[in-house]
This record gives C-alpha cells, structure tokens and sequence, in this order.
C-alpha cells in the first residue's frame, strides 16, 4: 500500500503531539507541586485604585494563613473541653499539621505586661488621658481608689508598676482582651446559653491551595471529628479557613468536569457512531480533540504558571467545538464516496476550518483582552486549543484517514436536515426571521443587571455560616471590608489612624458599630505619646507641666528638677504606698517612647502584623470594622479624612463587572464588524450580510430569551455572546463552503453542521449545570446561541441555491 503524500508532515505533526503530550504530563506530575489552582483570589482582577490597596486585600485575606480555626462545642462546659483535648491529640498525630494548638502552654503574665513598663508613661487610654489632663485631677484620690479596688480586679500589672491602674487600662483594649474567648483549664473558652465553644488552631505543613495538602487535612480532620463525636456525643464542630474555601472550590469544579467532560464525551461518541456508523471516525475525531486539549493545556500552564481549575471545567466545554474540525473533515470524507482523496480533501475543507478557525479565535481573543485572569487564562485555553485541534486536520487525519469511507453519513440525518434548509432558506424564512426579531424586542426590554462578585465565587453556603458563626462566637472580626489608612511615613499613617479611630469610637457609643481591630489601638503616634506623656506631667504637678507635642527629652531633663523632682512619690506615699515602691516608680519616669520597631518585636502582637503595611508600593495600615457591613456607613466613617478610604474588594469587582459588561456592547459591535470584513472578503459584499445574518440573530434570539426567562444579564453572559459569534460563524461557514461539493447529496453539508452543533450543545450546553454560578450563565447563553444559531445557518446560502 503507498502512503499518502501527506505522511512525512504526519510524522511530524505525531512527534511534536507526544512530546507535547510527555510535556504536558510533566507540568502535570512531574514537578513535585501540581499546577492546579484552586485559589479564588488569583481568578480576580486588581479592582483597586493603587497597588497599595491590592497589598491590604492581599494581606487581609491570608491573615489566617495556612491555618484551620476550629470551635469545638457542646452544651456541658467540661464535655467541650474534653473533646477539644482529644480532637488536638488526633490531628497532631498526622505530619500534614505542623503545629496544633488546644490546650495553651504555661503562661506567665508576666511575660506579657513587663515589655510594656517602659513606654508605660507614653501609653493612656483616651479616658485615662481625659481624666488625667482635666482641671482638679486629685493624683491621691485615684492612687487610693487604686489601693482599695477587691482582689482580682486588676489582674496583669502589679500595684507598683501600675499605681494608677494606667497600664492596665492600656492592656486591657489590647485586641487579645476584647474576645469572647478567655483561657480556662489551659484551653480557650467562649460560654454561651447554650453551652460552651473551644478553640482548636491547626497550621498545615504546607499551602492551603496544595491539592494533596488539601486531602491529607481534610481526611485527617474527618477522622478526628468522627472519632470525637463517638466518645462525646452530642459534640458540634465549627470550621473555617483558606483551606476549606479552597477545597469546597476544587470538589465544585472536579465534579462539573466530570460531569461536563464525561457526559459530552459519552455523548459525542454515542452521536458519532449514529452518524458515521464506524468506529474509526470516533477515535480520530476524539483524539485531535484530545490533542487540542493537550496542546491547551502546556500552552496555559507555561504562559500563566498555573491552571486554574475553572479553566479546566471550561476545557472539558471545549470538546465539542474542537471536535467541530474533524468533524467537518470526516463528513467531507463520508459525503465523497468511492472518489475521495486525502490531499484533495483537505484541500476542500481547508478555506471552510481556517476562516471558522479565524472568526472562533476573535472571540476568544476577545476575552483575552480583558483585564481579568480567570477570562484571559480561558481565553488562553480555548485559543491554544482550538489551533492544535484545527492543525491536526491538516497535518494528522489526512494519514490516519486516508481510504474513503465504507459508509456515508446517516441517511436520517441527511433527511432530518434538507427537511429543516427547506424551511429556514429563502425570502419566507427571511420574512419570518424579521418577525421573530420584532417578537425579541420586549424580551431585551425585560432585561436587567446582575453585577454581583458571587457569580465568580460562589462558596457553600454552609460554609459561609460556620466562618459566620465562628466569628460571632469568638469574637473575631474581619472580613471583605476595611479601612485603608496611608501616609508618607509611618508617622503620618498612624495620626491619620487616630483621626478615624477617635470618630469610631463615637459610633461605638452610640451602637452604630460592635468595634475594630487596627495597629492604632496598639500603637500610638508620637504625638499621641507626647500628649499623654505631657497629661502624666501635668498630673505630678497640679495640672501644669503641659509641653509641646514630642518634647520628651524636655521631660526627661526636668525629670529631678525643683517642682517635678517627688510628685509621683509623695502622691503614693500619702496615699498609702511605701516609699520604696513610690520611689522606684518615680525612678522609671518618663521611660521611652513607643516604636514602630517596638511593636514589631513584641510576641504578643505578632499575629497582628498583617494590619501593617510598608514596602515598595508605600507606608499604610488596615483597620477592620466589626459589627457592621454597610457600605455606605462604612465610608461615611471616612468622609472627609486625609488619606483614609473605604477598601470593599466585592464591590470594587461588581463595579468593575458593571463596566466590562457596558464596554460590551462595543466589543460585540466591534466583533460583529470584523467578522463582516472577513466575510466581505471571503463572499462579497453583497452576499456577506447572508453569512453573518445566522450568527447575529442568534445573538439577538439569545439576550431576548433571557429577558423573557427573567435571567439578569452578567458579564459572562456577554462574554458567552462573542462566543456565540464565534462558533455560530463556523456553522454558517460550514454549510456555505461545504453545499458545492455535496451537490449530488442534498442536505448532507447541513446535515454536518447540525452534528457540529450538537456535539457543542453536548459540552457547552452543559456547563448550565454547573455549580458555579458564572459557567451557568456560560452554558445557557450558549445552549441558546448555539441552538439558535444552527437552525437559522441555511440563511446563508445563496438565494439561487436554497429551496424555498
């Protein structure tokens, strides 16, 4: 047997398939870390006016790190700490973890209160400062009711660091004083009505978006949990963290590929086999497809670094409008008979796949000039895809292929199909397209908007309310909403902090607002330092000793000097301290001022540091309301301060889906106009309207069936449409290029564009199960389109061909 003249660039063509195909399973495996991301944040667009702002969210949103925040509860108080101690030994068994923590470890107070005797003059708590600075303030009266204060009360500072209980005061608005959680029996205990909650903190050994990280914790928490529960029944476990967002996201998307990538690949081979009645069309349709999702695949994860798994649900889609190109080229094989010859073929089909191939690729080229990663990388995917798909027609099937067929396509088929060209070619079928457009007129007057964030991320909502219930219970704050605060130097962002602060703690006050974690409550500006400095000294002496705002080292040189040198002193010892202790205490005065680099050094304020920012992008710092999430109160708390601004990540990218979706229109006009071109260059242009008319009426059928159906129109509907365009172009393409060389078999060019659609329909219209909201609106916007599309193809034949 002679090969055919095509087997050398065959040869080729399969050498680079397996080294794409090895490469690919590299990236995949090979590398230690898998390229799969299921990271949400990595998917969305700097929404934010400066880079400073994506920093904050950034850094806001892995405050928690790789770590699991669980609450154990139970309605007996020693039942929940019992269950707490053994769930920690459970998961401390497995190496996933590299640190659990239930039971706390032996803790001195001291260690927490001594760091902060040295700057104890600098650091008052604003009533502290009020009361100390106010006219009259009797140093021997709050010295004694000091002393006389029940036992207890004034746990942490000792008398005779602390005579007047400032220290204290100062510690006890530190953030780890104001949770719910206190440390009972060495555990961390919130009470509530209806029993008690216990915190249990697991840090991963590695990242809470490593796939086999992932299902390690996951198995290992499951097992622990199981094993809780059975000795204390009646035990609840609460859970939240990066983690379980991660993996609710990567078990999402696992099953809509399974269900989009099985179903349409089943489907598909249960169709071809109907149509072609060989085995032999289905395995080299499914492997150039197979081959376009390889090529796609090495393509995405070199150019981005990763494959996220969105991306991947949306290839599984891909299927069946890569299957398209050999399906075009096996329906041409089948319609030829006795007479067909492979380099003749692939020649017919050649003008038909490359200009379908071109008006597919402006689609997705479109997408790709969206500022959003998640559409860029798909775009990425579908582009790289499509061309290996296309390529393999020319330079592959032509060797695999190169017989005629023994049987023609289903004769069914052929039939159903001339049957339907009858009908929807011609002047009637034209006539009757105008009416339907006048009928889609109210449907597009029903439209509405959906710009919400939630289409993109849609986690369980069980989640969302255990991570809402964790934060009621243990009185953590935080969340998508913060304040900004930036400046020129550290300095500056913290004045400018105190500002904001002093106008919520008014909302505080008044019930507008639960609280707030920000470094200002830790860390004073130094000209807050000095004014409560200059209040202590007016305090030693009668209310006098105010100094300009900084002037410590002026105190410290009047610290000995005539009317300061005893005040503390013989304050204390009227008051009933000895004189060794009120001498020691004068002896600390004025102490030193509060640094940013003291802050950072203290353990105790390490798991705040996240609420700092300085680098390259500039100085700044985060302030987190708790107990409210109004928007527009939010932002009324910063009107009219310098340098502070409300950060509101979900809504920066509702807005910022809000503009895509209005540059749109213009996009698809655009769209629409260059695909017009490459017809007129193709066909004419008195015959171009007829080839673009299937495909835009499609697109107008679809929006108008989803006013009717009451579907608010999001980006990714619209994104959908140049989609539509694209793939319904191909069928109009199609079946315009392939009718002169079916001639002899009437209905059998159409009869290939309707398989081509179904094959679409099987994948992309299945994506409207998915279980994200966003690849539900891809899936019904092209479950439309392309069906919509495809009836209305045999417009573009030419008046003298359709038989009307």
């Amino acid at each position: 047997m002679t090969l055919p003249p095509t087997t050398p660039r065959a040869g080729l063509f399969a050498f680079a398939a397996v080294v794409a195909c090895l490469l690919c399973a590299w990236l995949l495996f090979g590398r230690g870390a898998s390229p799969l991301q299921t990271d949400l944040l990595t998917m969305l667009p700097a929404t934010e006016r400066h880079p400073l702002a994506e920093d904050a969210v950034e850094r806001l949103a892995k405050a928690s790190g790789d770590r699991m925040i669980l609450l154990v509860g139970h309605a007996d108080d020693a039942t929940a700490k019992e269950a707490a101690r053994q769930l920690g030994d459970d998961l401390r068994k497995d190496a996933v973890f590299a640190s659990v923590v239930a039971e706390l470890p032996p803790f001195d107070l001291d260690r927490l209160v001594t760091p902060f005797l040295p700057f104890r003059f600098h650091l008052l708590t604003p009533e502290d400062r009020a009361a100390v600075a106010a006219p009259g303030f009797d140093a021997v009266a709050a010295l004694r009711r000091r002393l006389n204060e029940p036992f207890g009360a004034t746990i942490g500072t000792r008398l005779t660091d602390d005579p007047f209980g400032w220290t204290q005061h100062w510690l006890d608005r530190q953030p780890w004083n104001r949770a719910n959680l206190v440390p009972e029996d060495d555990l961390l205990t919130a009470h509530r009505d209806d029993g008690s909650d216990v915190l249990v903190i697991a840090t991963l050994a590695g990242s809470s978006y490593d796939d086999a990280v992932q299902r390690r914790a996951l198995a290992a928490l499951d097992g622990a949990e199981r094993a809780m529960v059975a000795t204390h029944p009646g035990t609840r476990l609460l859970r939240t963290g990066a983690v379980f967002y991660a993996a609710a996201a990567r078990a999402g998307a696992e099953r809509d590929t399974h269900v989009v990538g099985i179903a349409s690949s089943l489907g598909i081979a249960v169709l071809l086999l109907f149509v072609f009645r060989s085995v032999r069309p289905l395995l080299v349709a499914f492997l150039s497809t197979a081959l376009g999702v390889v090529g796609a695949i090495v393509v995405t994860v070199l150019v981005f670094g990763q494959l996220h798994l969105l991306t991947l649900v949306f290839g599984a889609a891909l299927l069946g409008e890569a299957v398209d190109y050999s399906i075009q080229y096996l329906c041409a094989r089948a319609n030829a008979g006795p007479a067909w010859d492979a380099r003749r073929g692939v020649r017919q089909v050649r003008p038909a796949l490359l200009l379908a191939l071109a008006t597919s690729l402006l689609g997705y080229a479109l997408l790709a000039l969206v500022p959003f990663p998640a559409l860029r990388q798909m775009a990425c995917f579908a582009i790289a895809g499509m061309t290996v798909a296309c390529a393999s027609v020319f330079w592959l099937l032509p060797a695999l292929v190169a017989g005629p067929a023994r049987k023609p396509i289903s004769p069914a088929l052929v039939r159903l199909a001339l049957g339907w060209q009858r009908i929807a070619s011609g002047r009637r079928a034209l006539a009757a397209t105008g009416v339907l457009l006048l009928l889609a007129v109210p449907g597009w007057l029903r439209l509405g908007h959906d710009d919400d964030i939630h289409l993109l991320i849609s986690p369980p909502p069980s989640l969302d309310a255990q991570t809402a219930a964790i934060r009621d219970i243990a009185g953590f704050g935080g969340g998508s909403q913060f304040w900004l605060v930036e400046g020129r130097d550290a300095e500056e962002v913290l004045r400018r902090e105190e500002a904001l602060t002093d106008r919520l703690r008014a909302w505080v006050d008044e019930g507008r607002l639960a609280g707030w974690t920000g470094i200002g409550t830790m860390l004073p500006s130094q000209k807050r330092q000095a004014e409560n400095l200059a209040a202590v000294c007016g305090s030693r002496h009668g209310g006098e000793g105010n100094l300009p705002h900084g002037d410590t080292a002026s105190l410290a040189s009047r610290r000995y000097s005539g009317s300061y040198k005893s005040c503390f002193a013989e304050s204390m010892v009227t008051a009933g301290f000895k004189g060794e202790a009120a001498d020691a205490y004068e002896a600390a005065f004025p102490g030193r001022v509060f640094t940013l680099a003291d802050w950072l050094a203290m353990p105790a304020y390490t798991p705040f540091h996240y609420l700092w920012l300085s680098g390259e992008h500039g100085t700044g710092s985060i302030v987190v309301p708790q107990g409210q999430d109004d928007p527009r109160a939010l932002r009324a708390a910063a009107e009219g301060l310098p340098g502070v601004s409300l950060i509101d990540k979900p809504a920066s990218i509702s807005a910022l889906f809000g503009r895509y979706r209005g540059y749109a229109d213009a996009w698809l006009g655009a769209a629409l106009a260059l695909v017009g071109l490459a017809f007129a260059w193709r066909y004419g242009w008195r015959a171009a309207w007829r080839v673009l008319l299937p495909p835009a009426a499609g697109i107008v059928f679809s929006v108008a069936t989803l006013g009717y159906l009451g579907e608010p129109l999001t980006l990714f509907h619209v994104m959908a449409l140049m989609l539509v365009l694209g793939v319904g172009a191909n069928y109009a393409v199609f079946l315009r290029e392939g009718e002169p060389f079916v001639v002899h078999r009437p209905g059998a060019a159409y009869a290939g564009v309707l398989l081509s659609a179904v094959t679409a329909l099987l994948s992309f219209g299945l994506l409207a199960l998915g279980s994200m909201p966003a690849l539900r609106h891809f899936g019904l916007t092209l479950l439309f389109g392309i069906g919509f599309t495809a009836l209305l193809a045999p417009l573009s034949l030419p008046a003298e061909k359709t038989n009307a």
